[in-house]
């Protein structure tokens, strides 16, 4: 499969919403946190496979917002498999900067710990930057971005005719990146699940019926190979950007 993808066009930024764990699990007759553990695995395999292939950016929906709603027990084997995961050598290896996005206020003190400390340990690595959405919902981003707004307003910072899309970018979570190119959803649901509302605007969606402990390189190639098949308008014809590429050639 990696002969197909067309190195030139490998996307810069991509997303992933990881689902399918649990239901891995079930099917092999295991617990749902024997899915968790195997899906950890597979970050570990595509985070390494998107930094040899030249992306920048790969964002992974880790825990939602919502996920706190789940029993007690799985919440609480989540966050310890994730304080267990998060090896450093993985990113010093392959040159990963690590990053999180999400209300860190929710955590517990033993994973900030952790996730701080890798990020300050990892801040000077240049290959690709690898971020998780942890405690993540897109309606609360874009809910505390308009509270941060407000109250520059308030304070005279700034005027309510400042404020463009540019202006509101710049207060998410993800002001450090460009938006998406590509988003994969994993595990056969085509929904979006409150995740990057504002960034996903014009990014590429690619479903699977693949649950993510199988998402391997292969399907990685997969989604990128459709992603390459794939003419981004951005609201223009089709025949304004088949001019504009024939004029950069």
């Amino acid at each position: 499969m990696n002969q197909e993808l067309d190195m030139n066009r490998i996307p810069r930024h991509i997303a992933v919403i990881m689902d399918g764990n649990g239901r891995w699990a079930s099917e092999r007759g295991k617990e749902r946190s024997f899915g968790h553990q195997a899906g950890v695995d597979t970050v570990r395999t595509i985070t390494s496979e998107c930094t040899r292939l030249g992306v920048k950016f790969l964002t992974l929906y880790t825990f939602s917002m919502e996920n706190w709603n789940r029993p007690a027990k799985e919440v609480t084997a989540l966050m310890a498999l994730l304080v267990a995961s998060l090896e450093e050598e993985i990113f010093m290896k392959n040159n990963v900067r690590f990053r999180v996005i999400g209300d860190r206020s929710l955590l517990p003190k033993e994973v900030n710990d952790v996730v701080y400390g890798l990020e300050k340990r990892t801040e000077n690595n240049t290959a690709m930057t690898a971020v998780i959405a942890l405690s993540y919902s897109s309606r609360w981003e874009l809910t505390k971005a308009m509270k941060d707004l407000a109250e520059e307003v308030k304070q005279g910072k700034m005027s309510p005719a400042d404020i463009n899309e540019q202006v509101i970018s710049e207060h998410l979570e993800t002001n450090f990146m460009p938006d998406p190119d590509l988003l994969i959803r994993t595990g056969g649901e085509l929904r979006i699940s409150n995740y990057l509302l504002w960034q996903i605007a014009y990014s590429e969606l690619y479903f699977c019926d693949t649950y993510w402990p199988d998402f391997d390189e292969a399907e990685l190639h997969k989604a990128i190979i459709d992603f390459q098949s794939r003419q981004r308008r951005f609201g223009k014809t089709e025949a304004q950007v088949e001019q504009e590429e024939k004029e950069k050639k």
